[in-house]
């Protein structure tokens, strides 16, 4: 093997690292040890995908063009989002290719082969998360609450049906709870980084809420919120948090360790929401995150109602 070749080869592999060690980053655990092995590499093996699409999606891919190369686009257009976005759609498509002859390019999506044959995984959900990135690049408000919900049906709700395929507990109803719950999420995140956001000309507060409160645009650039700013904020984590309660039975409707999993994602929303209000709904500063000790207490209330209705 040639230097070059090395090199090569050891940068695909740290690129692809690189995105993996992202899931120490995240609101919620990924694949945390207490789950069976091959639940967590499954996980894992999505976690890839989703990171990898939400980075194409943001610019955020490692230096180096790697990824490029892996999806057969000129690295010189690494920074054109739409074609990575549809190289990586076409990749995605030889995961699910019947024969196999036709084997994934990007490393991250070779890595998702043994979850797909194992669990019997469908393409939609993957197909969803690119459409919501893709949405990203050509719609940057949004008017209405609903149009908003629409956007978490494809950014959000994906993996939370990916989870419960991986754990073979899918159904209609532990499917609506879900997307609730994943649908909380998506509209927590999106409070706590409105600053962040903004910086990428993209804002996910409903335009007619703002327009309700008497909030513009201007007033989200300001360093700190205003008493409007701050109300708008708490209306909607009324709303997370209405979600939130909607998707609860899901954690009381599975046992074991996989019920712990889901208490850590809806009291993960749960005490993001507290460290919100803590910090008086003013989310301009920055992205009010909840202490350990709020987060151990949420789960574990959402553990103890699981049981008193399970």
């Amino acid at each position: 093997m040639t230097g070059t070749r090395q090199t090569r080869v050891a940068t695909s592999a740290d690129s692809a690292r690189a995105t993996l060690d992202k899931a120490a980053d995240e609101n919620f655990p990924v694949a945390p040890f207490f789950l069976p092995r091959a639940w967590r590499d499954d996980l894992m093996a999505v976690y890839g995908f989703a990171r990898l699409v939400d980075d194409i999606g943001d610019g955020d891919l490692a230096p180096g063009g790697a990824d490029a190369r892996h999806l057969g686009v000129d690295p010189a257009d690494a920074d054109d989002r739409l074609v990575m976005l549809d190289a990586f759609e076409t990749d995605l498509r030889r995961v699910f290719t019947p024969d196999g002859d036709d084997t994934p390019h990007h490393p991250l999506l070779r890595g998702l082969l043994p979850a797909v044959r194992r669990c019997s995984l469908d393409p939609e959900p993957f197909a969803g998360l690119i459409a919501a990135n893709r949405q990203d690049q050509l719609v940057r408000r949004y008017k209405t609450f609903d149009e908003l919900l629409a956007y978490c049906e494809l950014s959000a709700n994906p993996v939370g049906r990916l989870v419960l395929q991986i754990t073979g507990t899918a159904s209609p109803e532990r499917v609506r709870r879900s997307d609730a719950v994943c649908t909380a999420l998506q509209i927590v995140e999106h409070l706590q980084d409105v600053t962040e956001d903004l910086a990428r000309d993209r804002i996910y507060l409903p335009a007619d809420d703002m327009q309700r409160f008497g909030v513009t645009e201007a007033d989200l650039a300001a360093p700190a919120g205003s008493a409007a700013v701050r109300a708008l904020i708490a209306y909607e984590c009324e709303r997370a948090g209405r979600l939130l309660d909607e998707g609860m039975p899901l954690v009381g409707s599975v046992h074991g360790r996989l019920r712990l999993l889901l208490a850590g994602f809806v009291g993960g929303g749960r005490a993001a929401l507290a460290a919100i209000a803590a910090a008086g709904h003013d989310v301009l500063p920055g992205p009010p995150r909840p202490a350990r000790t709020r987060l151990l207490r949420e789960v574990g209330a959402v553990l103890r109602r699981a049981r008193r209705e399970g």
